[in-house]
């Protein structure tokens, strides 16, 4: 399958790009890394690295010639892969283009660039026989011995989640935590949850939260959960790092980007409305990576067992100590102008340069009264004077899949001494000259790391 070379955002406020140079030719071998255009902005030159090895073909980003950030701008093919021309782009093939008030607000994740096209719906299995059923909420029912017919879906069309089989099972005096933990579809992988844990079920009530399908592709999903105070674009810097060829899906927490807040008060909470989420989107085995907060409400999902969870990285994880900088998340909530704000968008960042006055005018626009509100409701709950009231240490001592866990040395919101005495089954990065965005910092070993885990499944 090609790969497509994207005109990313380079700049915050930036909606059009050009190429002003190609360095590479139609048909040319490029390798994955290699420098193939120069991008020009009414601010700066960058240079575009190519995000895989192959043949560059159908080179459309004209030199000179302005274009929407977003557009293809050539693809790359494999050395083997067969080629017959250029590939058509659906009509209606929906792009999210974030404007000036979608930017992050940032905390946890900052800086959006490119967008891509949203994934379009999965098609039923053959199998389906008109009734609507994700792949994993089938091989349950086919293990409980449940007719689908006899269910009613709750998910987007009438479809059946594996939540709906595992309420059926319920019913019928059968155990949904014993359920999830007996789930073949989980490949061999068990969370070892205890007896007496419960495995909570997605509130049906709770609206939606907002996601996007980052980028388009085949087998496992990446999803992405920022930290606290930022939202899914906060990810999009980091994409052209991603592994090429999986889908990424970007979530929204509650009470920050277009989520709705329904007062969702403690790290349980915002699983579930995650859980929820994926599960009405029909995302049931995936790779998920959270920052920050979100690292802390990434391992609580993988926690419940109701997931094929094959790989968590968690970046800069709140959850693993008490202490922090409490001062930071007084001081971005009280923040009401730039010059109030700037000192604080600082010191996210090993190097305070890195994030200028365009990101800090981005950040404020896209703020307002609600979403101030709700962040200060779960400030509250979750960093009661400036400490972390919850702990995911305990959890991690339970995961078969593999965990890694990324820190700067430098990180001046969650200490990067947290990490210490982790299970030695948590594989632990520290990046040295890195504060607390690693995927911002350190995008292309954040890249390397997450393809890693994406080789397995």
């Amino acid at each position: 399958m090609p790969t497509e070379v994207i005109l990313p955002r380079v700049d915050m406020d930036m909606a059009t790009g050009k190429v002003s140079r190609w360095f590479v030719e139609e048909n040319a071998k490029v390798h994955k890394g290699q420098v193939i255009f120069e991008i020009e902005t009414d601010k700066a030159a960058m240079e575009i690295e190519a995000p895989v090895s192959g043949i560059i073909r159908d080179v459309a980003g004209e030199q000179g010639k302005e274009v929407p950030v977003g557009s293809v701008v050539a693809m790359i093919y494999g050395e083997d892969e067969p080629y017959a021309g250029p590939i058509q782009t659906a009509p209606d093939a929906p792009i999210d283009i974030p404007t000036a008030a979608d930017a992050p607000a940032v905390s946890a994740s900052p800086v959006p660039t490119s967008p891509t096209p949203a994934l379009p719906d999965a098609k039923e299995p053959a199998e389906s026989h008109g009734i609507r059923a994700t792949p994993l909420a089938r091989r349950l029912a086919r293990e409980h011995g449940i007719e689908l017919s006899q269910l009613r879906g709750s998910g987007p069309r009438g479809r059946i989640q594996h939540s709906d089989v595992l309420e059926h099972v319920g019913a019928r005096g059968s155990s949904a935590g014993t359920a999830a933990r007996h789930d073949p579809s989980v490949s061999g992988r068990s969370c070892r949850v205890a007896a007496d844990q419960k495995v909570a079920s997605p509130s049906r009530e709770a609206a939606a939260l907002y996601r996007v399908w980052l980028r388009q592709g085949t087998g496992t999903p990446l999803v992405l959960i920022h930290g606290f105070g930022s939202d899914l674009n906060s990810w999009r810097p980091s994409l052209s790092s991603m592994p090429p060829d999986r889908p990424i899906l970007g979530i929204d927490l509650p009470g920050h980007g277009r989520s709705p807040f329904s007062g969702e008060s403690t790290l349980d909470d915002l699983a579930a409305a995650v859980l929820d989420t994926l599960l009405d989107e029909g995302v049931e085995s995936l790779h998920l990576i959270g920052h920050s907060l979100g690292a802390a409400v990434a391992a609580t999902v993988a926690a419940q067992a109701q997931l094929d969870t094959r790989s968590l990285m968690l970046l800069s994880p709140a959850g693993l100590g008490p202490d922090m900088n409490g001062a930071f998340i007084s001081g971005f909530l009280r923040a009401t102008s730039e010059a109030s704000l700037a000192p604080w968008v600082r010191e996210l960042s090993f190097d305070e340069r890195s994030l200028g006055a365009s990101f800090v005018s981005a950040t404020l626009r896209a703020r307002n009264g609600n979403l101030t509100q709700a962040q200060e409701q779960l400030a509250a709950n979750l960093f009661p004077d400036g400490t972390q009231s919850f702990s995911i240490r305990h959890l991690l001592e339970n995961f078969d899949w593999p965990v890694k866990v990324i820190f700067g040395t430098e990180d001046r919101i969650i200490p990067s001494r947290h990490a210490a005495g982790l299970p030695g089954t948590v594989a632990v990065h520290m990046l040295p000259k890195t504060g607390h965005m690693p995927q911002f910092e350190q995008r292309h070993i954040l890249g390397r790391l997450a393809a890693e885990l994406a080789r397995l499944g």
